[in-house]
Parts: structure tokens; C-alpha cells; sequence
């Protein structure tokens, strides 16, 4: 039976708190195998090493359900099916060329490394020999073969560990980061569009446990509602992090009297100050410690500097954009990778647009949008947006994210400290 290895890097520049990441990271991965019959998983020199039970057929099902979703799981750098052998010298190099001999390949390389030091080989040894042995394998099967330590068609890799030596040919890449639940909580604003799903992403990837909050107003034409958007993005993401809060909150009362009691040029952006404000007042109640949004330096007309400073100032607590300083390809190319660039294709209603003006403010200062809220009731907008929400709780489970029944409190909108606008 293939034993699975899954190594970490960032983790190790965690000094005297790393035993800490590596808890939270055993955690996650119980959890996304938690239906699948695991014999052990332990933390052994410095790599996780998951085994698992089954034999035969089946477990050829169960290593390729485990590795397509550890893919996904933040702190675990990349992956690999590995065979164990003894970390006896011989045996590596048999079963190492066993393996290699399996691979279509032309050009090859052999990397070993020991984290024990006490065998009566070196890293060199293995590679050495285990390299012309695969030759010699190669040359008895009428196969032309070439060692290429630079561009190798094929790789071999061996661990040797004290105890045992793992072989394997192919390295997967995981999500990277630091796992789940090692940097607290923030509330992301997630449109449904390409932008805030990425910036949820990389925050997500940064050990961090997100909740979400999606403004909706009344589409546009039938079938373009983006409640069913968000969810689906809310479904994706939550595989990454194991479970996630939405809060979907209708939107189109509050822009109604932004419209009637404000100057037309600045509505979009009174609108993102509202959502800033009703997001924050939820992750007081998420015990997030911040916002992030998908903002992107002059993307569109609300993200000029002038404007992300102007609709910034009503936040009271930390406000992140990930994707502040990033290229709209770059942005469509992890949308692409996580998952979630098919979902925002799907035509849906923003609700930002709605009530457009004609020529839309683009460089807005503090003072201009704070005499435009002057004649609006701010805290009543608020506590309103806050009284139309509605949440919603999702969770990964059995390879598969599910919505779970929520537990309601006595109050839905707990207080907030003294001054928060």
C-alpha cells in the first residue's frame, strides 16, 4: 500500500510556535479525509505521512480521493504517492528502478536526501547508483535513456528517513501557505465576479478563516439573480478553508435613499461605504479582526486611489486588498486554477451598477462624500441592512461541501463597541 507524504515549508520558519502549525495542519487534514479508512497519520522528520488500510482496486481509489483533495488544503506545500521500502540501500535501488522503469520517459534525474544521518551511505550513493541502474534497466528493455539533471523528462525521488526510505516519480503541487485557523479570522465582500473570490483565495492560503458577505439587489433578467453565484463561490472556497459563513443581505432598499438624498456622481461610492460599514458590523459579530475586499489599483472608476481613500475612511477596523497591486490576467489565472473563473462567467446581477449615473465621480475626496451622506440617516441604513440579512453555513465534508443546519442566537445583531460609524 502507497503511503501518501506531505511536506511543508513555511511552517519551518515557525521556530519555537511551529508544533503549533503542524497540530493545526494534522487538523485540516483529518478533516478533509474524514471518510476515508486511514490507518495513520503522523508528523515523522520534519513530513506528514498518511497511511491508509485498504489493499488492491481500492486503494487506488482511495489514494487518488485523498490526494485530489490534500490539493487543497493551505500549509501543504506539495504531495506525493511514495512507496516504502527499508532504508536499505540495495532495496532502494531496486525499487527506485522498478518505478522508473513503469514511466515513459527519454531524459532523467535521481534526487535523494537523507534526514538521517547515520546510514552507511550518502545522498550521492543513491543517486549514483540508483541512476546507472535505471540505464542498465532501460538499456535491457530496448529503451534509449539519458541522465539530464537540469530539464529531466522523469524524476526519482528518494527520502531516507531513519526508520524507513520512501520512492516515488511524481511531485504534486499543493496550495502552499500556512493552514487553516493559524491567523485568526477576517469578513470578506464577495461580488460573484472574478476579483474578490481571488482575493478570498490568497488571504484564505495565508491561514486565515474567512467568512463572506454578498449585496444583492433584484436582477436584471430572469435567471441573473447572484445569491445563487455567491454560493457556489462560498461551495468552492469553503473547500479550501473546511467551513464558511455567507451573509446575504439585500441591498436595493438602502441604495433607493442613497439615490433620493444624494448627489449622483458619488452613489457608487456611497454604496461600497455602506457595505463596508454593515460588512464590518458583521465581522464584529464573525470575531473577524478586519475587511478585505477585491480592489485593484484603477481597475474600475470606484478604485482610483482617491476613491479606495475616500470610501475607506468610514472603516474602523483594518480593511486588506489582496489584489491591490495586481494584473487583471494574473487575477483570471488563479481564478482559473481555484476553480472559481467558470462561476463568475455565469451572467448575474451586480448590484453596484443599479442607478448608475452618467458620469460616475473618479477621484472623490473624504469631505465630498461625507457632506453627500449628510442628509441620510446612517446608522438606521445600517441597522436595516443588518435586520434584512441572512445567513447561511457551509461545510466540508466527506470530500464534498454541504450547507449545515445553523443554530440561531437569542440576538442575530449582537452590540458593537462604542464607535464604530
Amino acid at each position: 500500500m502507497p503511503v501518501l507524504i506531505l511536506h511543508y515549508h513555511e511552517i519551518w520558519l515557525k521556530g519555537c510556535n511551529r508544533n503549533f502549525f503542524i497540530a493545526k495542519l494534522k487538523d485540516s487534514i483529518e478533516l478533509v479525509l474524514d471518510d476515508l479508512p486511514i490507518l495513520s497519520l503522523r508528523h515523522e522528520e520534519n513530513r506528514i505521512l498518511v497511511r491508509f488500510k485498504p489493499q488492491g482496486d481500492e486503494a487506488a481509489r482511495v489514494i487518488e480521493s485523498a490526494v485530489q483533495r490534500l490539493t487543497k488544503v493551505p500549509g501543504i506545500a506539495y504531495l506525493a504517492v511514495a512507496h516504502e521500502v527499508s532504508p536499505d540501500l540495495d532495496e532502494i535501488v531496486e525499487r527506485g528502478s522498478e518505478l522508473m522503469l513503469a514511466t515513459p520517459f527519454y531524459s532523467f534525474a535521481v534526487r535523494a536526501k537523507r534526514s538521517h544521518k547515520g546510514m552507511p551511505f550518502r545522498s550521492g550513493d543513491v543517486q549514483r547508483i540508483l541512476g546507472r541502474r535505471i540505464e542498465e534497466r532501460a538499456a535491457a528493455a530496448g529503451r534509449s535513456v539519458k541522465v539530464d539533471l537540469d530539464h529531466p523528462d522523469a524524476t526519482c525521488r528518494v527520502e531516507v528517513m531513519e526508520q524507513q526510505a520512501l520512492v516515488y516519480t511524481e511531485k504534486i503541487l499543493g496550495v502552499g501557505g500556512l493552514p487553516t485557523g493559524t491567523a485568526g479570522r477576517l469578513t470578506c465582500l464577495l461580488s460573484g465576479g472574478f476579483d474578490s473570490a481571488v482575493a478570498a483565495y490568497k488571504i484564505i492560503r495565508r491561514g486565515v478563516r474567512l467568512s463572506f458577505v454578498h449585496f444583492y439587489g433584484p436582477a436584471a433578467h430572469p435567471g441573473e439573480d447572484s445569491p445563487p453565484i455567491a454560493r457556489e463561490l462560498v461551495r468552492i472556497l469553503t473547500a479550501y478553508q473546511g467551513r464558511s459563513n455567507l451573509y446575504l443581505v439585500p441591498f436595493n432598499e438602502i441604495q433607493q435613499q442613497i439615490v433620493a438624498g444624494a448627489p449622483e456622481a458619488v452613489r457608487i461610492l456611497l454604496y461600497r461605504r455602506f457595505m463596508l460599514r454593515i460588512a464590518e458590523r458583521i465581522s464584529w459579530k464573525e470575531k473577524a479582526h478586519g475587511t478585505i475586499t477585491g480592489d485593484s489599483i484603477a481597475q474600475v472608476a470606484s478604485q482610483t486611489l482617491q476613491n479606495m481613500e475616500a470610501v475607506g475612511a468610514v472603516a474602523t477596523r483594518p480593511l486588506y486588498r489582496p489584489l491591490v497591486g495586481d494584473d487583471k490576467q494574473d487575477i483570471l489565472a488563479i481564478a482559473q486554477k481555484i476553480g472559481t473563473y467558470a462561476v463568475s462567467c455565469e451572467p448575474f446581477t451586480d448590484c453596484c451598477p443599479i442607478y448608475l449615473p452618467k458620469s460616475p465621480r473618479i477621484f472623490a475626496t473624504i469631505r465630498e462624500l461625507d457632506a453627500a451622506e449628510s442628509a441620510l440617516d446612517i446608522p438606521a441604513m445600517v441597522k436595516r441592512g443588518l435586520e434584512l440579512s441572512r445567513k447561511e453555513c457551509y461545510e466540508y465534508r466527506s470530500g464534498q461541501v454541504v450547507e449545515r443546519e445553523r443554530k440561531v442566537r437569542q440576538s442575530e445583531h449582537e452590540s458593537v463597541p462604542a464607535g464604530v460609524r
